[in-house]
């Protein structure tokens, strides 16, 4: 990824802030997604096709996660590992979803189109996320 695209999409030409900027957009839609599979696990679910019990537990899992790599992207210089982990935990996220979708859930069609559409959600901040710790650590 071109270090102007990476500029444009974060809004700043400084590979830190890219980074931080990156993490915190991760975080904040990540939280928003958790907190909603969290407080409306039975709508979302009758929705989606997907258990209550499942959602609310993705639910509670994606709220703290989204706060540990907010915590991250509030670090003056976020750890090299901590943001790799964050990459390696979304790509598998990304995965997973698809992975879940053809093997076991059975959603309804609102399900069938918003896991592969929050996969590449997920699949994208990653590769925002590396392409920005790349530039950082040249």
């Amino acid at each position: 990824m071109s270090q102007a695209l990476l500029a444009g999409l974060s809004r700043t030409t400084q590979p830190q802030s890219m980074v931080r900027r990156f993490l915190a957009l991760d975080a904040a839609v990540t939280g928003a997604n958790g907190l909603a599979y969290a407080v409306a696990a039975g709508p979302l679910g009758e929705l989606l096709g997907v258990h209550r019990t499942l959602l609310l537990g993705l639910g509670v899992f994606l709220t703290a996660y989204a706060a540990g790599v907010a915590w991250l992207a509030a670090r003056p210089q976020p750890p090299v590992l901590g943001v790799k982990l964050v990459i390696d935990a979304n790509l598998l996220w990304a995965a997973l979803s698809l992975v879940a979708l053809a093997a076991w859930l059975e959603p309804t069609t609102a399900g069938i189109v918003w896991t592969p559409v929050q996969a590449g959600t997920v699949a994208g901040f990653a590769l925002l996320q590396w392409a920005a710790l790349r530039a950082a650590t040249r």
